[in-house]
């Protein structure tokens, strides 16, 4: 039996090669690739594949959309993330979405071959250490609200603006900032939004 493999990835070297080298498997077949997420579910819909093997950071929509998509469109399509940077958060969200295997893009094509097999088999295969970031960086200390403003806080945004986004005063703002940064054990609201960040908290 040949499996039937969609690939979708922003970076096209990558999904190039890729799709060359899971060619020289006998069992797996590249029907179809994308370049984002709209047009990873169109061709999901045209070809149904059996495992979609999803790009984590992609335009339009990310491969945790893509997934949760999928679920519905083609429940017997089993869905793997590549990622080049596993954050934690994207981790928890990605096994909510029902995907089977989580994996760096460092993955070899003869490994990633055979963990295609396997999640199509029914197995789950989370990367080990993706895992342990993920649990190493533990659940968000922060309320919804400190994690809304050190968002709008990560690009560099005056105090001014960002209460303006958020439809509070100034002061309101610095408070939860500044409770924010004193979680994080942070030197400022900068240092506070990028280690959030980095963790997955955003």
């Amino acid at each position: 039996m040949t499996l039937r493999v969609l690939l979708a990835d922003d970076e096209h070297l990558i999904r190039g090669a890729l799709a060359a080298l899971l060619a020289l498997e006998d069992d797996l077949e590249v029907v179809a690739e994308a370049a984002e997420g709209d047009e990873a579910l169109a061709m999901a819909r045209a070809h149904r594949p059996d495992v979609a093997v999803v790009d984590l950071n992609m335009p339009v929509r990310d491969g945790i959309s893509v997934a949760a998509e999928l679920r519905t469109l083609l429940p017997g399509c089993a869905v793997m993330i590549v990622t080049s940077h596993g954050r934690p958060a994207a981790l928890k969200q990605a096994l909510a979405a029902g995907v089977r295997g989580f994996l760096p893009k460092t993955v070899s094509a003869q490994r990633l071959a055979e963990l295609i097999r396997l999640v199509h088999a029914g197995t789950r295969y989370v990367d080990p250490e993706l895992a342990a970031d993920a649990i190493s960086a533990g659940d968000s200390p922060l309320t919804a609200r400190e994690a809304e403003l050190l968002a709008l806080a990560a690009d560099g945004a005056p105090i001014a603006e960002i209460a303006a986004r958020a439809s509070l005063a100034p002061g309101t703002v610095r408070n939860y900032l500044s409770s924010a940064a004193a979680k994080l054990g942070a030197e400022n609201r900068h240092t506070a939004a990028r280690m959030a960040g980095d963790r997955g908290w955003l």
